[in-house]
């Protein structure tokens, strides 16, 4: 079944988020909640009211919602925005540890102590998440109804 997901992550990490994004894992499946550097500031500086908005319209029709956790993605209050807008909305809920996917510097990081309650975590590498991703979005939509 297609399947509209949307991604939350911190946006330090959106060299992270976008290899999980293109790893090819999910297909047939529209993938929301990323923007561009330039519109995401601009979106930015129009204010909280304006970043809640962007937000809600990339919820709209998604079934599931990927939480891609860094190290301090835990500080960001979009992505608690975020979970928040998906529990209400119903959505299929996972995290995923995405802290030992080097960034474009060839680093990594640890990541932090983030994860949503009586929702599936997984590590992107340690549990094969290049292979696993589409199976996980699956098993959330489904323990969700969606």
């Amino acid at each position: 079944m297609a399947r509209k997901v949307f991604f939350s992550f911190k946006y330090e990490d959106v060299h992270r988020a976008m290899n999980v994004r293109n790893s090819n894992v999910l297909t047939g499946v529209l993938k929301s909640g990323f923007i561009d550097k330039a519109d995401f500031e601009k979106v930015e500086r129009e204010g909280d009211q304006a970043i809640r908005n962007w937000i809600d319209a990339q919820l709209t029709g998604t079934s599931v919602t990927v939480v891609l956790i860094g190290a301090k993605t835990d500080k960001s209050k979009w992505v608690k925005y975020e979970i928040e807008q998906s529990i209400a909305r119903g959505n299929g809920i996972l995290t995923i540890d995405i802290s030992k996917i080097k960034d474009l510097h060839e680093q990594t990081t640890t990541c932090c102590a983030l994860r949503v309650k009586g929702y599936p975590h997984y590590q992107w590498n340690n549990d094969k998440g290049r292979e696993n991703l589409g199976q996980w979005v699956e098993d959330a939509a489904v323990a969700a109804g969606r």
